[in-house]
């Protein structure tokens, strides 16, 4: 999420640190509770991965992909145990992956001063609700319809399908896909890009209200009396200096630290919060029929979903 949606959402305005703490809520505490996509109206609107729903469209994908793949030549995958693979998503053989890279899946970045001491901005979460597998390039072109310079779409005498067989597999469960959509530069195509779409045209119109500026320059005038210069958060955040190998730097640690010292001071995340949460229930209100359809889509997949598996035990 955090590659489609910016790290600095702007808020109504910087509230003092006594005024923050006089909520009787601990600082940390409730930062941490607003910065989660939980925290956000349009949340809603996009399923847990983690769920039992989530979980069994997934297998149900995989039932469908191996079908696919066998009839596409694939005889290996029919002895494929979908529960084996249901809580991965497939990667090509050989592509680098890492999870030692700067940034995380939070909104609003670094809020705890100690654990940006210890890890500076390096606060990327392992996803547990999947995890890549790596598949042979022509059984990963197969699989996902994604291929490269010289991929073949034809594999054993058989065209891949759009998408490939998983993708294959997901119109069968949700049905045609929506229209594709550009999101800061990032193509949607899933079922629920209606939703990240407006998360993100929301946060943009929230950014141009003046009270954005205020926020991020008493942030800002923090960080400075910290010794450092940055105009917002997502600079200090994506700093160029901190994607190099290896762990993070004294530097960055002091940086990351500071950074969230100042969000608690400041009271950034609250403000920048209620800001998006006022933009969010706006877009909400305006595409609510069109955002209902997609949720009861979403169930009508689930009950698809559980109809192949059982028919598949």
């Amino acid at each position: 999420m955090r590659k489609v949606l910016p790290l600095a959402l702007s808020g109504l305005f910087a509230l003092s640190a006594c005024q923050f703490a006089g909520n009787g809520d601990d600082p940390v505490d409730e930062a941490r509770r607003l910065n989660t996509m939980a925290a956000f109206p349009l949340h809603a609107y996009i399923p847990d991965p983690a769920s039992d729903g989530a979980k069994t469209v997934s297998r149900a994908q995989w039932v469908l992909g191996r079908q696919c793949m066998v009839r596409l030549g694939f005889s290996g995958f029919a002895t494929l145990d979908p529960k084996a693979v249901e809580s991965t998503y497939p990667v090509r053989q050989g592509t680098f992956t890492s999870e030692d890279m700067p940034g995380d899946d939070t909104p609003y970045g670094v809020v705890d001063p100690d654990l940006a001491a210890e890890h500076g901005y390096h606060n990327r979460k392992t996803d547990t609700s999947a995890q890549p597998q790596q598949w042979p390039a022509d059984q990963y072109a197969a699989l996902t319809g994604t291929f490269e310079s010289g991929d073949s779409r034809v594999t054993h005498g058989h065209r891949i399908p759009e998408g490939g067989c998983l993708g294959e597999a997901t119109r069968k469960i949700y049905g045609p896909a929506p229209k594709a959509t550009k999101v800061n530069g990032v193509k949607l195509s899933g079922y629920y890009s209606l939703a990240l779409e407006l998360w993100y045209e929301s946060h943009k119109r929230a950014s141009k209200d003046p009270a954005w500026k205020k926020a991020d320059s008493a942030w800002s005038a923090c960080m400075k009396k910290k010794g450092f210069h940055y105009s917002d958060p997502d600079k200090a955040s994506i700093d160029s200096h901190w994607f190099g190998p290896g762990k993070p730097s004294d530097k960055e640690k002091k940086t990351a630290a500071a950074d969230a010292r100042c969000k608690l001071d400041t009271g950034y995340v609250p403000a920048v919060h209620s800001l998006d949460v006022r933009t969010q229930k706006s877009s909400i209100g305006s595409n609510k029929e069109k955002l209902e359809a997609l949720r009861a889509a979403d169930e009508r997949a689930v009950r698809n979903a559980r109809t192949i598996v059982t028919r598949a035990s």
